[in-house]
């Protein structure tokens, strides 16, 4: 490369994870590093005799047969916060489920001993994580074993529903007869939405197929060549939900999803249409729903979460009669709660050897010299990931990413791997449930086909920092804003750290710089005069308030990128104003 820079390019290929990582140091870190060695060993502790596991709900045998092979092992049920503080210190794991609060008054009262919490299921939020990191103990779930469990119960629910079935065994053991009240619907020919289209909602597709419905999905990140080898069309959100005759859910709940089932989606709906829920509460806004339903534009519901579970014993909406529900049945099968019984098992048998568990949920401990430096690009990488990811467009599929370093630093002295961690948890965690950190992040990328590149720039120059910019480029994707393409046909975002905080300094091909704080908005225009004050106006009579701004143009008059850093998110009306204004050519809204 001219200019004395040099390049040098890796494909990370990921192998199965283990303890023995090796972190590469400038070796004036080393000394200091020698002292704090037992602080951050994490758990690759010579384990002299059996460890003990204390398991406090309830466990398949399986699952209890396999770590009594290993361990000794506790079962203790119904413990008192304070009761298992006191037990704790005795214990080198911990086995829960949704019941037990694993607190940092727990890690604190193991001394150092506790070295993995295992939560039989998805769900980590009875976890304190950041006190399970600090105390060098890994968590660690049991996601997968319930897939097929969770699936079956969102078909039941959808056949009890059309043939209108907890309402007529009620009705009969009432003493009634009502067989023309019930007269149900059937699904040959229908067509079903799935939203979201990852495990469970991939099972349900195909056991859909199976009952002669036309199946359609959403899912704006699905590779469609998964989609398509099951005979089902990947849609956008709007098409899914005014097109099906039947809507399942099955996405993650993330501050995006967060009652994305609102007034205006079920005012786009099909009148008549019945849904599914069997993922989690919170993906729809409850009052509304009802509200839907005393319309007629929801016809029925069958639901199995909540918002707040179990929900108020007088809620309009579980009261329904074109509701029915069922408490929180989707992993309750024998069979799922063996294998999560068993999966949990091996996580923390795993773990207690040595090994790192690919369900990991939180990272070992990084040395504190080594964090504090990398800090700020930690940020700075995650937020790359999360505005490139949402760059995409639905439908497309990210396949391919590569990653881009530049730095005066020789390789020894720069080790990237929680960069690019980083950079993946912003590019996977937006459109997943998953927990995306150091020790899972390569895994979680081979899973779902990313094939992740990286690309060093070695600059002249003093190697005060560790990274001068780091760029993250998406491939073979359409992006809802084109001007994020550069050149090459790729998505492409540049940032870089300033006076300590991340800042975004290119979107495609044009030089931008905004704080990368708060939520963007990038708006391409043409160049001239009013347009800045245009917009500002426009935010500020809406109370949206700009922590930043700025303009990148290729020439005057020409076209131009406004990069804007909002606090709030703007309204749908706010959104339409700008985009009304003639010279902005488009825009989009990123939420940080």
């Amino acid at each position: 490369m001219a200019g004395g820079c040099s390049t040098w390019k890796s494909v990370f290929t990921p192998t199965k994870p283990t303890l023995s990582w090796k972190l590469t140091l400038p070796k004036t870190t080393l000394p200091s590093l020698r002292k704090t060695t037992k602080r951050f060993a994490v758990f690759a502790t010579f384990i002299s005799s059996k460890p003990t596991v204390l398991v406090t709900e309830k466990l398949g045998e399986p699952g209890l047969d396999l770590l009594k092979n290993f361990a000794n092992v506790d079962c203790s049920y119904n413990l008192t916060p304070e009761e298992l503080c006191s037990k704790i210190s005795l214990c080198d794991a911990l086995i829960v489920r949704s019941g037990t609060k694993v607190s940092r008054e727990v890690f604190e009262s193991s001394g150092g001993r506790l070295k993995v919490v295992g939560r039989a299921g998805v769900g980590i939020d009875n976890v304190d994580l950041p006190a399970a990191t600090e105390h060098g103990c890994l968590v660690v779930n049991a996601p997968t074993a319930n897939t097929i469990a969770a699936a079956e119960h969102g078909i039941a629910l959808l056949t009890a529903m059309a043939r209108n079935i907890a309402q007529a065994d009620a009705s009969v053991k009432a003493g009634k007869w009502q067989r023309s009240k019930y007269v149900g619907v059937s699904l040959v020919g229908k067509t079903i939405a799935v939203m979201g289209f990852g495990k469970v909602g991939s099972e349900v597709a195909r056991r859909a197929k199976g009952l002669g419905m036309s199946v359609i999905a959403h899912d704006p990140y699905a590779p469609a060549d998964r989609a398509c080898a099951i005979g089902v069309e990947l849609v956008s959100f709007d098409e899914a939900i005014s097109t099906a005759d039947f809507i399942s859910l099955h996405m993650p709940l993330t501050p995006a999803t967060s009652k994305i089932f609102d007034d205006e989606a079920f005012s786009r709906m099909k009148k008549g249409v019945r849904i599914v829920n069997v993922a989690r509460g919170g993906l729809i806004d409850e009052e509304a729903l009802l509200r839907a339903l005393n319309s007629g534009i929801v016809s029925q519901a069958a639901l199995d979460v909540f918002t707040e579970e179990p929900p108020a014993k007088d809620s309009k909406l579980v009261l329904h009669e074109n509701v029915i529900v069922t408490p929180h049945l989707g992993a309750s099968t024998a069979e799922a709660q063996d294998g999560v019984a068993i999966e949990i098992a091996e996580a923390v048998v795993g773990a207690l050897k040595g090994e790192l568990a690919s369900t990991a949920v939180n990272a070992p401990m990084v040395p504190a010299e080594v964090l504090s430096e990398l800090a700020p690009f930690v940020s700075l990488s995650e937020k790359l990931g999360r505005l490139a990811v949402q760059l995409v467009a639905g439908g497309s599929g990210v396949k391919s990413v590569k990653l881009t370093y530049a730095s005066a630093r020789g390789p020894d002295d720069l080790d990237t791997r929680l960069l690019r961690a980083m950079i993946t948890k912003g590019i996977i965690e937006p459109i997943s449930s998953v927990f995306v950190n150091l020790v899972n992040a390569d895994f979680l990328a081979k899973q779902r086909g990313l094939r992740i590149t990286e690309e060093r720039i070695t600059l002249d120059g003093s190697p005060e920092n560790p990274v001068e910019f780091i760029q993250v480029h998406i491939a073979n994707v359409e992006s809802k804003f084109a001007s994020a393409i550069s050149d090459f046909g790729e998505i492409t975002v540049e940032g870089r750290v300033k006076d300590g905080k991340p800042h975004l300094t290119k979107v495609g091909s044009y030089g931008v710089d905004v704080s990368l704080e708060g939520s963007i908005l990038l708006c391409r225009q043409i160049d001239q005069p009013g347009i800045i004050g245009k917009v500002g106006s426009i935010l500020g009579d809406e109370n949206v308030n700009v922590n930043f701004m700025s303009v990148g143009r290729i020439a005057p008059q020409k076209q131009a990128i406004m990069t804007i850093g909002v606090d709030e998110e703007p309204s749908s009306q706010v959104l339409k104003k700008l985009g009304d204004i003639k010279a902005v050519e488009e825009f989009v809204f990123l939420k940080l």
